[in-house]
């Protein structure tokens, strides 16, 4: 038997001991010989085998009068003809039987003997002359020997079939010992033949991801045509799910958080619901998802009734919690020293076992409210991640996947996502730390859109946010090695037209936005145009203007707190704030769903008094520790000028800080409002720490709604309260 064309399958071959005669087909059927040669002596012993790793056995000679082995490298011409030997050598003893095998898997079959007379097998792991690299013993006297790769590990071992029984015995390694495996086949007297199994296609495992969810359930929105909504979210993953046997569904992070009314009100557990309906597998926890603490996303992983409002939905049943995994392995209790959520999670198709890691962004703590990682610790994500392979290999596991909530930008994304080109930011640096036994990278946290085939050995994706997009990402899984192969990513847009949204997923959303239409169909307000989030080149933007200013005019009245400047931080504004109607409100009239969007997280507003170099310090951390410029939003009558071409921690010019015209003083206390996210050092605005004679206020949402009754139609604001001399170029 042997894989006489390199097809990967073994056929039979017959040799003639009376004359050194080889007749070889190339299929297991009837038939007349595809391939005869001469080769040897009479009484020469045929040993098959791959001598040069070219993927071909071929038909070489043991000649037990003087103990040597006459190797070829090719068969004979088709049709007959003579062979000569590539090279020969000695090894033996007269009376041992020849055999080959892949003795050390390296992929090069080489000599050994079966010898009677002690039951031992000798092996060289060369084709050469020399003394025996292994020696083992296994089986009894009158055992028939013979070899092969039993478990699929890339190495031949022995095997001995004992005819009395009729029973054959297995060894998994080149060691003396008992049988691995044994069983009944044949009758006594039968030989043994052992082939290479034909083979075997690799397992097709496709994953479906999307990040950064922020439970926008029932959003729609008008990118590449009109894309969102969880219902036909459901729909779509289903039908690329039906093109595939093994799939699974896999969140980023930031799932819940940050989330619209119709989710935020009812403590995110719309979401959670709606993802168990969708068949969300796993969700390796963000930032947001610590938005209000670890006890209540305990909570959304094993249900139970908020501690306040009960049973949310008005049917009196508890909140059953996620039917999917939370993963954090950063993210450890300092008290107890384990991970808040389990590290990793494995799940197996068709055999070959698949390690996907949970990660969150270090950073962590600087981005959420104190009050929603206390008691928590975030490791480094590299360390944490690395740590694990040594663990998962143990296992048996090579295809490894981690969902990484960190951010990154490729100079080639952007569009349908399709694109790379190259990747850099927090994410790339991640990536390249990574061991290289990390074959998928799952990226979230800052909205981008890019599908990139490999950054140092790695694939890596990101698919939006808001369930606007999910990448298709498909891999194959070596049957032998357990390798991922990442073969293809493709972001695929969450489209409605043409589409039929899942009923169940849209009762579940009609559901609640009944349940919540009262209040988020109120109307607080109007606009004339729209309320943008963009920044300018100065960092202002037309609706952090706004936003600072309802923060200002809540808290500048004696009993309010005296301030004279709010400071608005521009990751806390989510959404625009649009002329057209998102509903059926009319054009140019703003709902509370509306400005709930915009403002989601709920925060107070907090009022302090810092001096004039205390509010130089603060402007400075806009870019000191930061990863980026964080530029705050400022209220009206604040002004000041940085200068681009400076280095961080001396962009601001201190003299041109100035409240209602006048410079202000280093030494002199001055009132300012932040809220209470901020005010706890939130963003790495550490000097809000410091500030003194605080005063808490109103629900940074009920002063945007008053601000709104109170100045409608708002204008955008003027954003021309920064100057900035020398900016920075933009990124292409």
């Amino acid at each position: 038997m042997g894989d006489w064309d390199g097809d990967g399958i073994d056929t039979p071959g017959l040799f003639r001991v009376s004359d050194g005669f080889v007749y070889l087909r190339n299929t297991n059927t009837q038939g007349i010989a595809d391939i005869t040669f001469f080769f040897g002596n009479p009484g020469d012993m045929p040993v098959v085998g791959d001598f040069n790793g070219n993927g071909f056995d071929t038909v070489s000679v043991y000649r037990p009068s003087n103990q040597t082995f006459y190797i070829i490298n090719e068969l004979g011409v088709d049709g007959g003809g003579l062979g000569a030997a590539d090279f020969d050598f000695v090894f033996g003893l007269d009376g041992d039987m020849p055999t080959a095998g892949d003795w050390n898997g390296n992929g090069t079959d080489t000599i050994g003997v079966f010898r009677p007379s002690t039951g031992e097998t000798l092996q060289r792991n060369t084709n050469s002359a020399g003394p025996a690299d292994t020696t083992l013993t296994f089986g009894d006297a009158g055992d028939a020997p013979f070899y092969g790769d039993w478990d699929g590990h890339g190495t031949d071992t022995p095997g001995v079939f004992r005819s009395p029984e009729a029973k054959m015995y297995l060894r998994n390694s080149n060691t003396t010992g008992g049988a691995d495996e044994s069983f009944f086949y044949g009758t006594a007297g039968w030989v043994p033949l052992a082939g290479r199994r034909s083979p075997q296609p690799p397992v097709q495992l496709q994953i479906l991801s999307i990040n950064d969810f922020h439970g926008n359930i029932a959003t729609t929105s008008g990118a590449f045509g009109g894309v969102g909504r969880a219902d036909f979210l459901a729909t779509n993953i289903a039908a690329a799910e039906a093109e595939v046997t093994n799939s699974i569904v896999v969140s980023a992070g930031d799932l819940i958080g940050a989330s619209p009314l119709v989710s935020a009100l009812f403590h995110d557990e719309p979401t959670i619901e709606a993802m168990n309906l969708i068949g969300l597998d796993i969700n390796g926890v963000g930032n947001h998802e610590f938005d209000e603490g670890s006890l209540e996303l305990l909570r959304m992983q094993n249900g139970g009734n908020h501690p306040d409002d009960g049973p949310d939905d008005g049917d009196g049943v508890p909140f059953k919690g996620a039917d999917f995994e939370f993963l954090a392995a950063n993210v450890v209790v300092t008290a107890t020293g384990k991970t808040i959520f389990p590290a990793y999670t494995v799940k197996e198709y068709e055999g070959i076992k698949v390690a996907f890691i949970g990660m969150t962004l270090e950073g962590t703590p600087s981005i959420v409210t104190p009050a929603g990682v206390a008691g928590l610790t975030f490791n480094d994500e590299v360390a944490s991640a690395n740590a694990l392979i040594p663990k998962l290999q143990a296992m048996g596991i090579e295809a490894i996947v981690v969902l990484m909530h960190q951010g990154g930008f490729a100079s080639e994304g952007g569009g349908d996502g399709d694109g790379c080109g190259t990747l850099s930011g927090p994410l790339y640096d991640i990536v390249t730390g990574l061991d290289d036994a990390v074959d998928l990278v799952i990226g979230g946290h800052n909205n981008q859109r890019f599908a990139c085939m490999d950054v140092e050995g790695k694939a890596v994706t990101m698919a939006y946010h808001s369930g606007r997009m999910f990448t298709d990402i498909d891999t194959t899984l070596d049957r032998d090695t357990g390798d991922m192969t990442v073969t293809a990513l493709d972001n695929k847009e969450n489209f409605q037209a043409g589409v039929t949204a899942d009923a169940s997923v849209t009762a579940l959303i009609d559901k609640y936005e009944k349940l919540s239409a009262p209040l988020a169909n109120q109307i607080i307000g109007t606009v004339a145009v729209d309320l943008t989030e963009d920044e300018e080149p100065n960092g202002e933007s037309a609706l952090g203007d706004v936003i600072a200013d309802a923060q200002l005019t809540a808290t500048a009245g004696a009993t309010t707190g005296n301030a004279l400047v709010a400071f608005m931080n521009p990751g806390g504004i989510r959404a625009d704030i649009t002329y057209l109607q998102s509903g059926t409100e009319g054009d140019g009239n703003v709902t509370y769903s509306e400005a709930f969007t915009t403002q989601p997280f709920g925060n107070s507003l907090v009022t302090m008094t810092l001096t004039g170099a205390q509010i130089d310090t603060l402007l400075e951390q806009q870019w000191v520790g930061q990863t980026g410029r964080r530029i705050l939003q400022v209220s009206d009558g604040f002004t000041y000028t940085w200068d681009g071409s400076m280095a961080d921690g001396d962009k601001i010019d201190a003299s041109t800080i100035m409240i209602g015209g006048v410079m202000v003083e280093p030494a002199t206390g001055y009132r300012i409002t932040v809220n209470s996210f901020l005010a706890s050092g939130g963003d790495n605005f550490s000097v809000l720490v410091d500030g003194t004679d605080r005063l808490g206020g109103e629900i940074d949402l009920d002063a945007l709604v008053t601000y709104f009754g109170d100045n409608s139609p708002v204008p955008p604001g003027p954003q021309d309260r920064i100057t900035v001399v020398n900016p920075p170029v933009p990124a292409p």
